[in-house]
């Protein structure tokens, strides 16, 4: 099982760095190698995604990804920012299926930005779309300048697009995840304004023919970021477009407590993946082991699920996180009275050592049974 390992920026290096030591940690066959990925590849290699880069991505067999960007690449032109690598690896690998949980562990539900009570026992599942959308549209308005200024443009426009492939497959996915869940789909549109989307509802419709034992709901865009606040248990899985998407998923990432808690898998037809925590690269903690690793590492467990095939293994991981969780540690994003702050290091330990302790527990039972 190979592993194409891109760090990235910011943040980047250290929380996949607790991530591969929790790989490490498992006694798995497993092959990786590391590349240069955003801003760190436009040093070195004058573009932030690297011919290199891309073919280590491609001969992998999943991709555990950090974070990119920093304000000092701001004044780019667009081709040629840290952001850019995230976009030509999700385009070039055929990425199209954005799986982000949103997960309310017990010993967070004081962390929430909600009440406990709204958030207590919270398990949601938004799928957004990676490959359409307003992000992808043409054609677009281009900035006159490579320092990105638009030097008296009367204008600028991104187009909304969607073509009828891209979401029946999205809709495929989303209707299959929810088959394995709790049979309850919304897909969040705004079809109300968007020609754009009530394609998108139309076809959702169509498709939701062949899953009758699946209850969908639509629901307004605007409405469905009102209810993720107001009822958000309401909700089992979510399918929308990619630039909803993006925005729902990190509403709903402050509802477990923090978005250092988020993991999030892109996925091919195949299942090969791309793995990565939701948040970006905090320039600003960077190098300051505070960053929180818990979301990397909760990736690292989905690609042994999704991609790998490996489902105890993610098992034992997302165990060990649930006991370090239990035991009171805590990095700054999480912290409350009463339980203990470690950094980004302290915190991989910790996980390392749960997984340690559970192996050493279950050999003894092993042996006791014998």
């Amino acid at each position: 099982m190979k592993i194409a390992i891109l760090p990235g920026d910011g943040i980047g290096t250290e929380i996949v760095a607790q991530a591969e030591r929790v790989l490490g940690a498992l006694d798995l066959r497993l092959e990786t190698e590391h590349a240069l990925v955003g801003g760190a590849a436009y040093e070195a290699h004058g573009h932030p995604l690297p011919p290199a880069t891309l073919k280590l991505a491609q001969d992998a067999d999943a991709v555990l990804f950090g974070a990119v960007g920093d304000w000092k690449y701001d004044t780019l032109e667009r081709a040629l920012r840290p952001e850019q690598a995230i976009l030509g690896l999700r385009k070039n690998l055929g990425l199209f299926a954005n799986f982000r949980p949103a997960i309310c562990y017990e010993q967070l539900t004081h962390a929430s930005s909600l009440k406990p009570e709204l958030v207590a026992g919270l398990d949601i599942l938004i799928i957004r779309e990676l490959t359409g959308d307003i992000y992808f549209g043409q054609p677009r308005g281009r900035r006159a300048s490579p320092d990105g200024a638009f030097k008296g443009s009367p204008e600028a426009f991104d187009t909304m697009r969607y073509a009828r492939p891209e979401i029946e497959r999205i809709a495929h996915v989303a209707f299959q995840a929810a088959r394995k869940r709790g049979k309850r789909l919304t897909s969040v549109d705004k079809a109300n304004v968007l020609e754009t989307f009530q394609f998108w509802k139309d076809i959702v419709i169509e498709v939701h023919a062949q899953y009758p034992d699946v209850a969908l709901d639509h629901m307004y865009v605007d409405n469905a970021a009102m209810q993720l606040v107001r009822a958000p248990k309401s909700f089992d899985v979510i399918v929308t477009g990619n630039m909803f998407g993006d925005i729902l998923s990190d509403e709903a990432a402050m509802l477990t407590g923090s978005i250092g808690m988020l993991p999030s898998a892109s996925l091919d037809a195949a299942g090969k993946g791309l793995y990565e925590p939701s948040h970006g690269s905090a320039p600003d903690i960077a190098g300051k082991n505070l960053a929180n690793p818990l979301a990397t590492i909760l990736s690292a467990a989905m690609m042994l699920r999704y991609s790998l095939n490996q489902p105890a293994a993610a098992d034992r991981i997302e165990a060990a996180v649930q006991q370090v969780l239990a035991a009171g540690l805590r990095t700054a994003d999480i912290w409350s009275e009463g339980t203990a702050k470690v950094g980004t290091v302290e915190m991989g330990d910790a996980v390392v050592a749960a997984l340690a302790s559970a192996s050493t527990a279950n050999a003894k039972t092993t042996m006791t049974k014998g």
